[in-house]
């Protein structure tokens, strides 16, 4: 049943400054999910026959090795939308979607929002501002799995979470350490014991999910350097080559936590 749809629709970057007439018309053609945690969504290579947008709750994006490792390319929050590359282009899916929470979804059929966007211009310069953003972020996420190793990745995750908070020293992970660990591209025992030198180092200090960060200068030089000056972390370097077709974000912007 549809029921307060429209403060969800107008909060989404996506419909951001569009008219009332405009977001009754998308709320029109919206359909809403309730999931789980743990319920699947859509999978890598199912037909992309329409795009989701995060209402409550958080979705994970990610794809499966051959040799069955999982990496997480991103986690979307409320407000987010997810799957939209083939609203375009009509292809399948490129990877796997899958609550992590309790979550709250809407679904927009493929061929009802083209009509939409061929009626409203402005929806069309919204989804390619985007669309835009989100290869941007893209390409800085490729060249941070391609060329630093894992502290270095978890330094510049921990600064942009500070930044995206406006909050200098404290941040906290909505998201397990197992999520962080596949988001990263390595396991969770390595993030464990990188938490626990950068602690040692005097970079941050650990309370649960809770994380205060001690020493900007230093997190900023780890996350520019990509490593720690003693250890090399190459055996966890994951290669981003075992997942050519992900063309998802990789950076997370989830402020809801898990329930």
């Amino acid at each position: 049943m549809k029921k307060n749809l429209t403060a969800f629709i107008e909060a989404a970057l996506l419909f951001k400054g569009l008219p009332e007439t405009q977001i009754k018309e998308i709320e029109g053609i919206a359909e809403d999910i309730r999931l789980k945690k743990g319920e699947a969504i859509f999978s890598d290579g199912d037909e992309g026959n329409g795009f989701y947008l995060v209402a409550t709750g958080l979705v994970k994006i990610f794809k499966v090795s051959q040799d069955g490792k999982e990496q997480i390319l991103h986690i979307f929050g409320p407000g987010e939308p997810f799957g939209e590359v083939p609203v375009f282009t009509g292809r399948h899916f490129p990877a796997s979607a899958e609550a992590i929470s309790e979550s709250r979804i809407l679904f927009f059929p493929r061929a009802a929002f083209v009509d939409l966007i061929a009626a409203n211009p402005s929806l069309a310069l919204n989804m390619l501002a985007v669309l835009s953003m989100r290869l941007r972020q893209f390409t800085v996420q490729i060249e941070s799995l391609s060329l630093k190793e894992v502290p270095g990745r978890l330094a510049a995750y921990l600064l942009y979470l500070a930044d995206e908070d406006k909050r200098k020293d404290l941040i906290r992970l909505s998201i397990s350490k197992s999520h962080l660990a596949s988001l990263l591209g390595t396991i969770p025992e390595t993030l464990s014991r990188i938490f626990s030198k950068m602690s040692g180092q005097g970079l941050i200090e650990v309370s649960g999910r809770r994380i205060r960060l001690l020493d900007r200068n230093g997190l900023s030089a780890l996350a520019t350097h990509g490593r720690m000056p003693e250890e090399a972390e190459s055996s966890e370097h994951l290669s981003v080559s075992s997942f050519p077709k992900a063309v998802i974000s990789l950076i997370p912007n989830c402020k809801e936590g898990l329930k």
